[in-house]
């Protein structure tokens, strides 16, 4: 191995740190990028407020691309009507915060897994969140209703954490000593 711990070169060991180093950087890049299916994609565009139909159709008809431009817009992401790593990444960060408000504000049974995906579940609960703000229950979540779920979310998060107060102790008190009895 190359790499080896009996060679004393310093060019050798400097080699063997940048290899990993950069292996290491790109194995991490790898694993942030998102790779929705079409449907996948679809489903986190419709369930942000954007007007596609959910299939599994490739992302290359007019409607889908439009939707993709314009979330691309919202977000000041490079605009070519394609779901890039890039547009990708950053509507899969989007569902993941949402997934976070939604179990911080409703604090379900089962909370939401924080993955990337807009799945019924997500739905029903962002249903339950505009029930409870008496909204029309869409099941969209669209910019909004993210941004005052988000900031209900901050200031459950940022709520100081109850302490409990202290029990009151028993205070002791004095038992009367015997008296002495007199004797006659």
């Amino acid at each position: 191995m190359w790499c080896g711990f009996g060679k004393s070169s310093m060019i050798i060991g400097a080699a063997c740190v940048v290899t990993a180093s950069v292996m290491i950087s790109h194995t991490t890049f790898a694993a942030r990028q998102r790779n929705y299916t079409p449907e996948e994609f679809r489903a986190v565009l419709r369930g942000l407020g954007y007007n596609v139909k959910v299939t599994n159709a490739p992302l290359t008809d007019e409607e889908t691309k439009k939707a993709i431009r314009e979330f691309q817009t919202g977000y000041k992401l490079k605009v070519d009507g394609v779901a890039g790593p890039q547009t990708q990444d950053f509507a899969a960060t989007i569902v993941q915060i949402l997934q976070g408000n939604l179990n911080a504000v409703l604090k379900p049974k089962t909370p939401l897994p924080r993955d990337q995906f807009y799945t019924h579940r997500t739905e029903e609960l962002v249903k339950e969140y505009q029930k409870k703000n008496q909204l029309e229950e869409t099941g969209i979540a669209n910019l909004a209703l993210r941004q005052k779920l988000d900031k209900e979310a901050k200031e459950i998060i940022n709520q100081p954490a109850t302490k409990p107060s202290p029990k009151p102790t028993a205070t002791p008190t004095s038992t009367p000593s015997p008296k002495p009895t007199a004797t006659p």
